[in-house]
């Protein structure tokens, strides 16, 4: 039987595929946070725009692949067809692909984008898809074949850490001036008066934390302060909630003296840390290192939990790498109609 595409035009298709999604997801070589039913659709509530489109291809009943995207102008009068999040709040997106039935999916996908049935459409624009993903090579071939032009880049890096079974151990994979640096600074926090760190927890007010967190990051640098916009703050507000509910939100704050000093917002899922943004109150601790005191404790949690992968995601800043972040790259693909 040929497999079947059905497309979805606004913001039903996500409850009709509510029930399946994340099943599907968990089956496909693409799971990643991002690409759960719960951000994609709290993002497509805060920052959507343009036309939603949810193309769900199906084996009979069995639903084998999901492309979520969207449609808007571009500047050169073309339209646009791009993953649902693909903005710089998604360090990860591709489409979500039962393992092993990738070739036929790409195949039925494609086919249906060029049907009588297809949104109208001048471009593909992919972002933030894993190196190792069967979109750069079967979607790419699938597009040359059909004399489409084809390009992929580089979008950015992601430095990961592959986490081993000790604090000894992580500490050995680095150089000996960070090691150092990193036992240095942990020693003067431990003689610092009133420090603390903690996951929030059942036991927190998540409001005010997420409040908390949210006060940091605009504290950290002005161009943070500028990126929380309205719109924005309500996104993260929304994804705290949603993705704490979903027990994937580990929001960690150090504290100094009964105030706030630096914080990460980072999820856990398939066991991996996934460090999505940070806020430090560089003016008030100057001295602390809160940077890398609550990064040395964040790792160090998540190998204390069994944790496989640190990663850092989007960004080649510095720490990073002193952290022992190696480079996985993450590309665009960029589909033309001749």
């Amino acid at each position: 039987m040929a497999l079947s595409v059905h497309a979805y035009y606004d913001v039903d298709g996500f409850d009709a595929l509510k029930g399946e999604w994340n099943d599907l997801l968990r089956h496909s070589p693409a799971d990643i946070v991002f690409l759960t039913w719960e951000f994609q659709h709290t993002w497509w509530q805060c920052l959507g725009r343009g036309d939603l489109i949810i193309l769900a291809v199906r084996d009979g009943d069995a639903l084998v692949g999901i492309a979520p995207l969207f449609a808007v102008g571009n500047p050169h009068g073309q339209r646009v067809l791009a993953f649902v999040g693909c903005t710089e709040v998604a360090d990860y997106l591709d489409f979500i692909i039962a393992q092993g039935r990738e070739k036929e999916v790409y195949a039925a996908l494609v086919d249906y984008i060029v049907g009588p049935s297809a949104p109208d459409w001048d471009v593909l624009d992919l972002c933030n898809i894993h190196q190792d993903s069967h979109t750069l090579t079967e979607l790419f071939a699938q597009a040359e074949a059909r004399g489409w032009f084809a390009h992929v880049f580089r979008d950015d890096v992601c430095p990961i850490v592959s986490l081993p079974g000790t604090w000894d151990d992580y500490l050995q994979m680095l150089d000996k001036k960070q090691r150092h640096e990193i036992r240095r600074k942990l020693r003067r926090a431990a003689a610092y008066d009133g420090l603390r760190w903690y996951v929030v927890g059942a036991e927190h007010d998540l409001e005010a934390e997420i409040e908390g967190f949210l006060s940091l990051m605009a504290a950290s640098a002005p161009d943070k302060a500028d990126f929380l916009t309205p719109e924005m703050r309500e996104f993260f507000r929304q994804l705290m909630r949603v993705t704490f509910g979903a027990g994937w939100l580990q929001l960690m704050f150090l504290e100094a003296r009964g105030q706030k000093a630096a914080a990460y917002l980072n999820f856990v899922y398939d066991n991996h840390v996934l460090v999505y943004n940070s806020g430090f109150d560089w003016k008030a601790f100057p001295k602390l290192g809160a940077g890398i005191v609550l990064t040395a404790f964040s790792i160090r949690h998540a190998i204390e939990q069994g944790r496989d992968i640190f990663d850092f995601m989007q960004g080649d800043e510095r720490y990073k790498y002193q952290f022992g972040g190696q480079d996985v790259a993450v590309q665009r693909l960029v589909v033309r109609k001749p």
